[in-house]
């Protein structure tokens, strides 16, 4: 584990689009609530389409002075001097995304099983998004739901086994989820819809940061 993935916030937000906003503009309301690591998140997007809407988000991240990954494009990442990537099951594998990007990069890798997570580690990733928790909306093809049983015992074993990569809940979070998983042993959370989608954001932002952070 290096020294950014060791200090890593409790609280990853990731970019999404909707009715009420667009990704760059959600982005701006995590940050504005206070969150300090934005992956942005653009599926289905081409290179030529995501970069504008990634320097956006960027822009935002360093007047903030929050961290910023990018979800899936690599040379994207490069190109723009982020502060790493997320990948997923399908992606780009977590290896070759290293010897692209070196060293200094974050890497984070996303997990359902325990041996998702060794692989993860085995690759050279500096973090884990293990989930999903319950079903969500926001992603599609969702692997199969772990619920609080799931990572309690991933956790177990990542204790036994001294898997030391910080581990992150994700999928269809709510606050009163936070204190179980805390306790489990996960570092913290990735959210998205369950700030988008609230009557008041700031408001829903507090409650997870008290129950991450207490």
């Amino acid at each position: 584990m290096n020294l950014i993935s060791s200090k890593l916030p409790k609280i990853q937000f990731i970019t999404h689009s909707d009715s009420r906003y667009t990704t760059a503009e959600s982005a701006l309301l995590a940050l504005s609530c206070g969150i300090r690591w934005i992956q942005f998140r653009l599926k289905h997007a081409s290179l030529e389409e995501a970069r504008p809407e990634a320097i956006r988000v960027q822009e935002l991240c360093r007047s903030y002075k929050a961290l910023f990954v990018i979800d899936d494009h690599v040379e994207l990442a490069r190109s723009l001097k982020a502060d790493g990537v997320h990948l997923g099951k399908t992606d780009m594998p977590i290896a070759e995304a290293r010897k692209i990007l070196g060293p200094d990069y974050l890497i984070g890798g996303t997990a359902n099983t325990w041996e998702d997570m060794l692989k993860i580690k085995a690759e050279g990733g500096d973090y884990i998004g293990l989930g999903p928790y319950r079903f969500t909306t926001t992603k599609e093809n969702l692997s199969p739901v772990l619920g609080i049983e799931g990572y309690c015992s991933l956790m177990e074993k990542a204790r036994q086994n001294q898997l030391d990569l910080p581990v992150y809940a994700i999928g269809g979070l709510q606050p009163q989820d936070c204190k179980a998983l805390m306790n489990c042993g996960v570092h913290g959370i990735a959210i998205s819809s369950a700030i988008l989608q609230a009557e008041d954001p700031q408001a829903k932002t507090k409650e997870f940061t008290q129950q991450v952070l207490c």
